[in-house]
């Protein structure tokens, strides 16, 4: 595959995904139903980041950024467990602001992050992940406000679960495209325009929306 024509594979996908966007809080995997059994909130946990595109392209840039830096699958991991405590400060009723620019914002962050390949380091990505993770996280959690703590339980598991697979999947995708010593070159740079592109229009709804 050229890279020409790798990029503009990249670029549909990001426009495929925002022509079914939506506003982030509407992303609800049970219809705007919350979850009453285990069973339940582990469905609604494994489909809530896939449906939400901001959060689908999140997940796409760690996975980029765990085939790019030593500390890849520290990002994953950090990612996952603030997106947990995210879940979890909206579950307790506590107050985040904006959460919704706040999630649009990370994931133009992190387009450009991943379009700038090996240049950002480790540290940077940890930090953007932990951000991130508590700012998706809180979003998530509308989906279970409400819910017994069992169901909130399996939904986090849910969650865990998707995340790391779909990071997972990405950054053996990107190992196995990208040969180490040309990491940096065009298909890692659209892959990060596309997912900037995503977070750049989230950014816009949610600010004309709002």
């Amino acid at each position: 595959m050229s890279r020409i024509g790798f990029g503009r594979r990249l670029a549909f996908a990001a426009l495929a995904i925002m022509a079914g966007a939506h506003s982030a809080s509407a992303h609800h995997p049970m219809g705007g139903t919350t979850p009453s059994t285990f069973a339940e909130g582990l469905l609604s946990g494994l489909g809530h980041p896939v449906i939400g595109p901001d959060h689908l392209a999140f997940l796409v840039a760690i996975g980029i950024a765990a085939a790019l830096i030593p500390a890849g699958v520290g990002v994953i991991a950090a990612f996952i467990a603030a997106s947990t405590a995210g879940v979890l400060l909206h579950f307790g009723a506590f107050d985040l602001p904006m959460s919704e620019l706040l999630v649009a914002g990370s994931v133009l962050v992190a387009g450009a992050f991943v379009a700038l390949g090996r240049r950002t380091g480790s540290l940077q990505w940890l930090v953007l992940a932990a951000l991130a993770g508590v700012f998706h996280g809180y979003a998530f959690g509308e989906a279970i406000v409400g819910a017994d703590r069992a169901v909130v339980g399996s939904y986090l598991l849910g969650l865990a679960i998707v995340s790391a697979g779909v990071a997972a999947v990405v950054m053996s995708a990107a190992r196995w495209i990208v040969p180490v010593e040309g990491r940096d070159d065009v298909r890692i740079q659209a892959a990060g325009a596309a997912v900037g592109i995503v977070g750049a229009v989230m950014l816009a709804s949610g600010i004309m929306a709002g």
